[in-house]
């Protein structure tokens, strides 16, 4: 469970360029939730994923995972905990690294291993067994850099890090937006299954008001700094994407 509490964050105090990003926000996710957020560009997408993952500390208010305070943890410490993925699919990996070291360096981060163990077989066994599950003829290509694969073969083992050990936490800020219709497609069912069949905790930013309907079971709408609509159950199923994008207007 995600509990943010009266959540304020505020850039450039006391400047020309203050802005209010995160305005007293307080927002409950039950273990197993999926939730979709839209909003502007500048609403506050990104910076509540930043104060969630530690990027940016939260001004005021509190911050707890599955009971525990993490308000002022370090990113670094939140990231064993919390899963997350960009748009951009160079980011999140290591491209002068091959696919086995990029996932034992996540399989480590979340099992707090040390560097000093190597990828076993049993760790390479596992590795092959979850690259067969993305049906992109990754499991044989363990010693492949990741610098040499495609735009949407990077998301995808991006993913399988992130998951690899079931996060408390998975954040999507728009992870099939620079791929093509059909990778992006096949990433985000992947996504799906993955998150159904671990039941992780999901928060998926997109600026696609059909998948904000259609995927999870929940739809946030944020705007200046504050949740302005929050979507569920019966109003959630009954809502339409023109009605969305009335309201998003």
């Amino acid at each position: 469970m995600l509990e943010f509490k009266n959540v304020t964050k505020t850039f450039n105090i006391g400047t020309v360029n203050e802005r209010t990003a995160l305005n007293d926000i307080s927002i409950t996710l039950p273990k197993g939730d999926f939730v979709t957020l839209v909003g502007s560009n500048g609403g506050g997408k990104s910076s509540l994923m930043n104060v969630i993952s530690g990027v940016y500390l939260a001004d005021s208010g509190s911050i707890t995972l599955d009971g525990r305070d993490i308000t002022f943890l370090p990113e670094h410490k939140r990231s064993r905990d919390i899963g997350r993925l960009f748009q951009d699919p160079m980011k999140g990996t290591a491209p002068n690294m091959t696919i086995a070291e990029n996932l034992f360096l996540a399989y480590g981060r979340a099992r707090r291993l040390g560097f000093r163990i190597g990828v076993g077989k049993n760790l390479t066994s596992l590795f092959q067994e979850r690259l067969a599950l993305l049906d992109l003829g990754l499991e044989d290509r363990l010693r492949t850099k990741m610098g040499l694969l495609s735009g949407g073969q990077r998301q995808a083992i991006t993913l399988l890090m992130a998951t690899i050990c079931t996060p408390k936490l998975l954040m999507l800020d728009e992870h099939t937006a620079a791929l093509d219709p059909a990778t992006a497609d096949k990433v985000l069912k992947l996504t799906e299954a993955i998150i159904k069949e671990e039941k992780i905790t999901t928060i998926m930013i997109t600026h696609d008001m059909h998948q904000a309907l259609e995927l999870g079971n929940r739809t946030l709408m944020i705007e200046n700094g504050k949740i302005i609509q929050d979507l569920s159950g019966p109003e959630r199923e009954a809502m339409t994407v023109d009605k969305l994008v009335g309201m998003f207007k």
